[in-house]
C-alpha cells in the first residue's frame, strides 16, 4: 500500500481575486508503508538537531511559522539562515527516502479568465475542485503504471471542512459513475487523518506545498519585491521538490469529452518558466 497525502497552500475558495494568494497549490509526498515509520524517525532526527536534541513540548512543524520572516511559535527570533537551512534539510528527506510528490498547482488570475463549458460535478471556479480532481487522475494514473501490478494507493486528506462535501462528490463520481473503463481503480481508499496537526507526513506536505506555491509565485511575477536571497532559497526547495515529481507534465484524463478538459487545465496550470534552474544558479 502507498499512501498520499494531500494538502493545500494558497486556498481562498472561489475568490480568484485574492492579490496575497495569486497560486493555489495542492499536493504532497507518497509514502510506502513499510517505510512511514523511518521517515518519521528521519525528521524527528532533523528537528531533534536544530534545537539541540530540546524539541519543545507538543512540537509540531508549521511551515507558516518557520518560514515568517522573522519565525514565529517556537521559531520566533531564529536566524533567517537556521531556519532555512532547516527547511531544505526537511525536504532533503524526499530523495532520502525516495518519496515523489504529486502537485497541482493553479493560476487563478488564468482561472479567471478561462471558462470550462464541459459539465462537471463541481464548481470549476474553484482550484481545490479542480486540483482534487486531477490529483485523483495523476495518482491513479501513476500507480497502475509506475508501482507495479500489485500496488494500491490510498489518499489522505488534510481535513477542509468546507470541501468536504465536494470531496466525497468528486469521489463517488471517479470510484462509482460512469463508464466502467474509466473508473478509479488502483485508488482503494480516500481518509483523512486522525489527527493531521501530528500526523508528521502532513507536517512535511505541507512544507512541500507551500515552498511550491511560494516558488511559482515567484517564478510567474507575482513576488517581484522579495529579496534576491528569498527568490534563491525558494528556488532551492522547489528544486528538491521538483527532482521528486516523476511526471511534470499533466496527466490527460481519458473518457469521452476529457480533451477539453485537459486542455482546459492546461490554460490554468501554474509551471515554472524555462530555463528556471540555471537562472537561480542552482
Amino acid at each position: 500500500m502507498h499512501f498520499y497525502y494531500l494538502d493545500e497552500a494558497g486556498c481562498t475558495g472561489c475568490d480568484l481575486a485574492n492579490q496575497e494568494q495569486p497560486i493555489f497549490v495542492l499536493g504532497g509526498i507518497s509514502v510506502r508503508d513499510e517505510g512511514w515509520n523511518a521517515t518519521q524517525e528521519a525528521m524527528a532526527a532533523i528537528i531533534g538537531e536544530y534545537f539541540g536534541n530540546e524539541i519543545p513540548q507538543n512540537f509540531e512543524l508549521h511551515t507558516d511559522q518557520l518560514l515568517s520572516p522573522n519565525g514565529d511559535g517556537p521559531f520566533a527570533g531564529h536566524a533567517r539562515d537556521r531556519r532555512n537551512n532547516l527547511a531544505k534539510g526537511i525536504l532533503g528527506l524526499l530523495a532520502d527516502r525516495s518519496h515523489d510528490v504529486h502537485l497541482c498547482a493553479i493560476d487563478k488570475a488564468k482561472l479567471s479568465s478561462c471558462t470550462c463549458c464541459m459539465a462537471m460535478p463541481y464548481d470549476t471556479r474553484t482550484p481545490y475542485h479542480l486540483a482534487y480532481d486531477y490529483l485523483i487522475t495523476y495518482i491513479n494514473w501513476f500507480v497502475k503504471n509506475q508501482l507495479g501490478r500489485s500496488a494500491r494507493g490510498m489518499l489522505i486528506i488534510d481535513a477542509k471542512e468546507q470541501f468536504h462535501a465536494d470531496i466525497e462528490r468528486i469521489t463517488q463520481v471517479r470510484r462509482f459513475e460512469g463508464p466502467a473503463a474509466h473508473r478509479v481503480k488502483w485508488i482503494v481508499e480516500f481518509s483523512y487523518p486522525v489527527d493531521s496537526q501530528k500526523n508528521p507526513m502532513v507536517q512535511l506536505s505541507d512544507l512541500v506545498v507551500f515552498c511550491a506555491k511560494k516558488f511559482l509565485e515567484i517564478d510567474n511575477g507575482y513576488r517581484n519585491a522579495y529579496s534576491p536571497d528569498a527568490k534563491r532559497f525558494y528556488a532551492e526547495c522547489y528544486a528538491l521538490i521538483h527532482d521528486r515529481i516523476r511526471r511534470k507534465d499533466l496527466i490527460d484524463r481519458q473518457g469521452r469529452g476529457m480533451d477539453q478538459m485537459n486542455g482546459f487545465l492546461r490554460e490554468i496550470q501554474s509551471k515554472p518558466v524555462g530555463q528556471w534552474k540555471r537562472r537561480y544558479g542552482i
